[in-house]
């Protein structure tokens, strides 16, 4: 009867009363905006992350956590009496965060069994996924066969978001001037999803109201679902979103949750998506 504690990083999203509830360890990235650095869910909450964004110029930028930051939570995993770990970062593709993880294992090697698994996700697609991983776990399973489950959903996590405003593409540099500012003046408002770990555009649509149907449309097309999650950033469309899926299907109960700095950042104030599993 093992007793194996689930670790994840905090691009995961999970509302923070399901990890403490699960026992699941959220090892911070952190949030620069200038020379203020804020250590993401310690020092800044995803409201008061979303009100400096509105105030800076600069598009803020994200930091992994140092090795030492998993090392710390690795020991506090065998001082909690702990046989082993699981840990599920957010996808490699995208951050150092997987890197760290694994550098850090070898710091406790002969300690305490550490697995690291790259959920090639972000957001709550990241975050469901840990999220059954730390229901399995509290059954007592062996770390072996924790990590077995966890691979298994690997591929069957799915995102899809869309973005409110291009502002935070145009901060970043990311699209053109010209392109941005044609978007900005139709209305667009672009899809992305995410595909082999990297964040890939999933189509355009020229309202917000046939945005959220073509986002709700996606989600349903990966039925039957085990479990669902509606992410925002200081969206004003969650009950429109919400109203669009209550019909589907899930093993589980709907969760709606914040989404925070990590992945925001990059999506900007008025982000929503739409995270899921498939049974």
């Amino acid at each position: 009867m093992a007793r194996i504690r689930v670790i994840t990083d905090s691009a995961c999203d999970i509302p923070e009363e399901i990890a403490r509830r699960l026992d699941i360890d959220i090892v911070s990235l952190s949030i620069r905006f200038g020379d203020d650095e804020f250590v993401d869910r310690v020092d800044l909450s995803p409201a008061e992350f979303w009100a400096k964004c509105k105030a800076s110029k600069t598009l803020p930028e994200t930091a992994a956590p140092s090795p030492g930051a998993f090392q710390a939570a690795y020991e506090r995993a065998k001082a909690d009496g702990c046989d082993g770990v699981i840990v599920l970062t957010l996808t490699s593709l995208l951050s150092a965060t997987h890197q760290s993880a694994v550098i850090a294992c070898e710091a406790v090697a002969g300690s305490i069994d550490v697995r690291v698994v790259d959920t090639k996700a972000v957001s709550m697609a990241q975050g469901l996924l840990a999220i059954d991983v730390a229901e399995v776990a509290a059954t007592r399973v062996s770390l072996d066969l924790l990590v077995e489950h966890a691979e298994s959903l690997v591929d069957k996590v799915g995102v899809v978001a869309m973005l409110d405003t291009l502002e935070h593409l145009i901060k970043g540099g990311r699209v053109g001037g010209a392109r941005a500012l044609l978007g900005q003046v139709l209305s667009i408002k672009p899809l992305l999803e995410l595909k082999d770990g990297v964040v890939a555009e999933a189509g355009r649509q020229r309202t917000r109201a046939k945005a959220l149907v073509a986002i709700a449309e996606v989600a349903k097309s990966h039925q039957p679902l085990r479990r669902l999650a509606l992410v925002h950033g200081a969206s004003s469309e969650v009950k429109a979103l919400e109203a669009l899926v209550a019909d589907v299907p899930t093993e589980f109960p709907l969760i709606v949750t914040d989404m925070g700095p990590v992945v925001g950042t990059h999506g900007g104030p008025g982000i929503i998506g739409l995270c899921w599993i498939e049974a």
